[in-house]
């Protein structure tokens, strides 16, 4: 993981007397991640910056395994969140951490475990230089694969410092891996399971003896560092499992999930999102019910699981329509519409598996969800009173023989052309959009998703020629109820 750490302040000690002289005491990381947690605590501060969704459930399972000293694994389907969450475990660190100048393995400058620090160390007594290390640059990551070796995570050989002329058996010829290089740090592992079993065997005396052992050396280094990992179900991946002596040495197993509620699904989607254009409120709606749809569908395997990425390129799918509907039509400000949804389906078709039985329908069964999504938003929005006067009128306006076409290109100021000025309209902009400036381009987004609406609730009919969408006149009675 790349970072990008800040220089060290100055006026920080450079040398272990210096250190020692201004009362400086070792802790170990569990230790200094478990006094800043409860500093948070008391100080009624987000432990998890940044994570949506997990405030009540998955948040304190990770609040008491840290407390508790704990290695963990984070189990649970894609796109939930896992290694965000991991990456959040940083800002429990100090924001600056003294380590002997020039050590691979950030070696505790008051008593150093590797073989050049502890010479240096009797060479140089106080005098030992020390640097500091931010805490962006104490975490270690490694995405699990099969061609992982073991001299990636703990270490091996280094073939060029024997060819300098030192002894094979000398501990300093030797080349640390990721694991060692993220001591007094915190260390990841992302999707477990599929590192070979093999190679989990070498992280058993990592998690339980808190040490390494590097080939036939007669090595044993000591390590500080808290580990964690993240796991898919193994009923859905089936390409490998977490060896039982390895899930042992983990003291906590923590289930993560989707987002439980819908107002979180929306929070989620505006925090991650990269949206560049105008998103209405009950297009983020939609977007959240959709989603929703999708993971409760039986026509998808829901094994996998529907990522929170499905969610949040949908959004910037819409960012994307509206951006492009705004140059070829000229609208001063691009804002997404509900048709738009429709047309950026099957851009999301690889983000979801779909049930063996479902294969040729895979389009037709996301339009299907997405426009019940939409329907259960219209009532949330315009099923009230607020919005039933605009309702009525635009009905009565189609019954008298108009029609409203819309397209992806079609200009905002068309669309409202097109039904005039009619009663109701700032009401019914209100009521779906209660928080944002009235504007031409939100008057007809939602004037298309009350026209939408209509249709799903068979108070219009629609026609759709697969480039123009046009609304008109219902012949059949439709009882006002099913509004």
């Amino acid at each position: 993981m790349t970072t990008f750490a800040p220089t060290s302040p100055p006026d920080l000690p450079r040398t272990r007397g210096d250190l020692l002289a201004r009362g400086y005491v070792p802790r170990s990381v569990k230790a200094e991640m478990q006094e800043n947690l409860l500093g948070r605590l008391r100080d009624g501060l987000p432990t998890l910056p940044g994570i949506v969704g997990f405030e009540d459930t998955v948040g304190p399972q990770v609040e008491r395994a840290v407390l508790a000293g704990h290695d963990f694994v984070l189990l649970g389907e894609r796109g939930q969140g896992k290694t965000r969450l991991i990456r959040s475990l940083i800002g429990l660190l100090d924001e600056w951490m003294p380590y002997v100048e020039g050590c691979e393995i950030n070696d505790e400058p008051t008593a150093p475990v590797c073989a050049r620090c502890r010479r240096l160390a009797g060479e140089l007594g106080d005098g030992l230089p020390i640097a500091w290390r931010h805490r962006s640059e104490r975490y270690g990551e490694k995405l699990a694969t099969p061609d992982t070796s073991v001299g990636d995570l703990v270490g091996d050989i280094d073939p060029v410092k024997v060819a300098e002329g030192r002894s094979l058996g000398d501990p300093e010829t030797i080349h640390f891996g990721l694991v060692p290089r993220t001591n007094r740090g915190i260390f990841a592992i992302n999707e477990l399971p599929d590192l070979v079993e093999r190679i989990q065997v070498a992280l058993l005396n990592v998690l339980e003896e808190r040490d390494i052992q590097v080939r036939g050396y007669n090595l044993r280094l000591p390590l500080d560092m808290i580990v964690v990992a993240s796991a898919n179900p193994e009923d859905y991946t089936n390409r490998g499992r977490i060896i039982t002596p390895l899930k042992d040495r983990f003291g906590a197993e923590i289930r993560t999930h989707y987002p439980l509620e819908l107002e979180l699904e929306i929070q989620l989607l505006e925090q991650e999102a990269d949206i560049h254009a105008v998103i209405p409120r009950h297009l983020l709606d939609i977007v959240a019910r959709f989603t929703r749809g999708v993971r409760e569908s039986p026509a998808i395997d829901q094994r996998s699981g529907v990522s929170a990425r499905f969610s949040i390129a949908c959004v910037e799918e819409l960012s994307g329509a509206a951006l492009r509907r705004s140059a070829i039509a000229g609208d001063d400000e691009p804002v997404a519409r509900v048709g738009d949804l429709i047309d950026i389906v099957p851009s999301l078709r690889g983000k979801v598996e779909f049930d063996v039985t479902e294969e040729g329908y895979e389009d037709e069964t996301l339009v299907l969800l997405a426009r019940q999504a939409t329907a259960d938003s219209w009532r949330e929005y315009l099923g009230g009173q607020q919005a039933r006067p605009f309702l009525t009128h635009l009905v009565e306006w189609f019954d008298q023989g108009n029609t409203l076409a819309t397209s992806d290109v079609m200009s905002s100021r068309a669309i409202l052309q097109a039904i005039g000025p009619m009663e109701g309209l700032g009401a019914v902009i209100s009521a779906a959009e209660p928080g944002m400036a009235e504007s031409p381009g939100l008057a007809a987004s939602v004037v298309e998703f009350a026209a939408e609406g209509l249709w799903l609730t068979r108070r219009i009919d629609k026609d759709d020629d697969g480039v123009t969408v046009t609304y008109g006149s219902n012949a059949a009675e439709v009882d006002d109820d099913d509004a």
